[in-house]
């Protein structure tokens, strides 16, 4: 018999119904098939309803990046445990968040996160990471947003360090919440749960890619490129989260996405004349 009345609504649309727990998004840029994503659901499980939108295939390094000039498509997926909902999509991270709650909730979940990411994502890599900007979408759309990756681009890499982190800044932000406007990024060293030495909240340290482009031939002869490059650290800091994780600490930086440069607007005022 086709239920009525609320259940009925429950039945159409689950997302809406009253839980005792909080209805949790997790997507990541390394795709659906990723041991991270699985590793970060298992953490997520513990503490609500966790609903996966997240792309097909990897997506490493596509920042903010939207799909405009062609269809997104999304399809249930059976890839985790039978109390997860999972959707694979077409698109790029940010597009996972933005079709999850439009078109698979229906209703801004309590919780978005993303990850767990293989590979670094902390100072200036952020502004290249498709994970963190995922959860800096969901984070513009007033959901509270966290971030997550491990310093190890192996694909079997050991996560258990990277989950432990995890289930402690979750049950925080679940309970106390993030200032208005921000989310989270954190990363976790490479190595065993054992040589963690804690979690620092910390600044993004100022830290840039060195990049130039490998020129190679086809086999017809036509030039292509690889690009190269190394990572060049040099602040000093002590309270950066570079230095965090040299010292195998679990680096917390807060972000925000309003981009505006106060003391630009101090200094054209005190030295410009328009």
């Amino acid at each position: 018999m086709f239920p009525s009345g609320n259940e009925a609504f429950c039945f159409l649309i689950p997302y809406f119904c009253a839980m005792d727990k909080p209805l949790i998004l997790v997507t990541n840029d390394d795709g659906i098939t990723a041991p991270g994503i699985r590793a970060l659901v298992a953490v997520a499980r513990k503490f609500g309803k966790v609903v996966v939108v997240a792309p097909d295939s990897p997506q490493s390094g596509m920042g903010h990046a939207i799909t405009l000039t062609k269809p997104l498509r999304m399809h249930p997926i059976e890839m985790f445990d039978v109390d997860v909902d999972s959707y694979e999509c077409s698109g790029t991270p940010v597009d996972c968040v933005k079709i999850a709650v439009d078109k698979v909730l229906h209703r801004k979940p309590d919780l978005c996160i993303s990850g767990i990411n293989h590979g670094s994502n902390s100072s200036i890599n952020i502004i290249y990471s498709g994970t963190m900007s995922a959860a800096v979408e969901a984070a513009l759309e007033g959901i509270p947003s966290i971030g997550f990756s491990l310093c190890d681009f192996a694909y079997d890499a050991d996560f258990n360090a990277a989950q432990d982190a995890a289930e402690k800044v979750i049950a925080q932000v679940l309970k106390n919440g993030l200032a208005n406007n921000t989310l989270l990024n954190v990363n976790v060293p490479k190595g065993e749960l054992k040589d963690i030495k804690g979690i620092k909240i910390c600044r993004q340290a100022m830290a840039k890619w060195e990049e130039e482009f490998d020129a190679r031939k086809d086999p017809h002869g036509r030039e292509y490129f690889w690009l190269k490059g190394k990572f060049v650290n040099k602040d000093k800091g002590e309270d950066t989260d570079e230095w965090a994780l040299a010292h195998n600490f679990v680096s917390v930086v807060p972000v925000q996405f309003d981009l505006t440069a106060h003391h630009g607007i101090n200094y054209i005022n005190e030295n410009w004349n328009l």
